[in-house]
């Protein structure tokens, strides 16, 4: 799929992982729709509102997601070509801690709200405006990348309620490519490792920490880089139309262990 005058929806585009395919998709010249539960990453986006809309919704709710969906459809027409979900929480806590308390259902549900639910949400809302759209080179009319984590498969201690949210995430793709192909409609999965984002600040709580996080990546032993890494994947994706129905780990190796 050429990304150069496509309209594509990034959520959680304020910060991170978002932020970065965001810029990178708006520096190949596509329209940029960004969505964030804040205004804050508003101001990355100065000077270009020609090509950005930066819509302020939870990726939870339906009529905010469906109102922000008509936005880009007024400001940019009628075609929207692709969804990078980045939008989420981090979230710690053991299913029952040192003093044999159990982990607040609320909080559990919440993640799971966000993480899962909310991408849940974005997905069936723009693979319904997809649906419409013309199909474009060998009837394409769409990309769904939905951005789980390594989490899924080598969740740690106290990491529940994040690893079942993103195990979720995964667990959608090939449903969702089963469900959509007949549209032209492909939905494939990142599962990123550590990226120097805000998230990975929150689970790097000191030093020490930081550095058995980094112990445990190959090659090259850092954290991945938003800019130059994860986001030509995300490019990459788009592009490249055989890509579908497949969860892809960009980690440098890094199989998670105990912390």
């Amino acid at each position: 799929m050429q990304i150069k005058g496509n309209t594509f929806i990034v959520t959680g585009g304020g910060s991170g992982l978002g932020l970065s395919a965001a810029r990178e998709l708006l520096r190949l010249e596509a329209n940029v729709v960004v969505i964030d539960l804040k205004d804050d990453g508003k101001s990355f986006f100065k000077g270009q509102e020609k090509n950005v809309l930066f819509v302020q919704a939870n990726v939870t709710s339906e009529e905010e997601i469906s109102k922000a969906i008509q936005q880009a459809i007024d400001k940019f027409g009628g075609n929207i070509r692709g969804v990078v979900n980045c939008g989420g929480i981090f979230s710690v806590g053991k299913i029952v801690d040192q003093s044999g308390k159990p982990l607040d259902l609320e909080s559990f549900k919440f993640t799971i709200n966000v993480n899962l639910v909310g991408t849940f949400n974005v997905c069936r809302l723009v693979a319904a405006q997809m649906v419409k759209q013309k199909p474009l080179e060998e009837g394409e009319r769409g990309v769904i990348i939905n951005i789980s984590s390594i989490a899924y498969e080598d969740g740690q201690a106290g990491l529940i309620s994040y690893s079942a949210s993103k195990g979720g995430v995964a667990s959608m793709t090939l449903p969702m490519t089963r469900d959509l192909s007949r549209f032209g409609i492909r939905a494939v999965t990142i599962a990123p490792g550590f990226f120097d984002t805000p998230l990975s600040s929150a689970a790097a709580t000191d030093e020490k920490v930081t550095q058995k996080l980094i112990n445990q990546i190959e090659y090259p032993g850092r954290f991945g880089k938003p800019d130059g890494e994860f986001n030509k994947l995300v490019i990459h994706l788009i592009e490249n139309t055989y890509m579908n129905g497949e969860i892809i780990r960009i980690d440098a190796g890094t199989k998670l262990g105990k912390l």
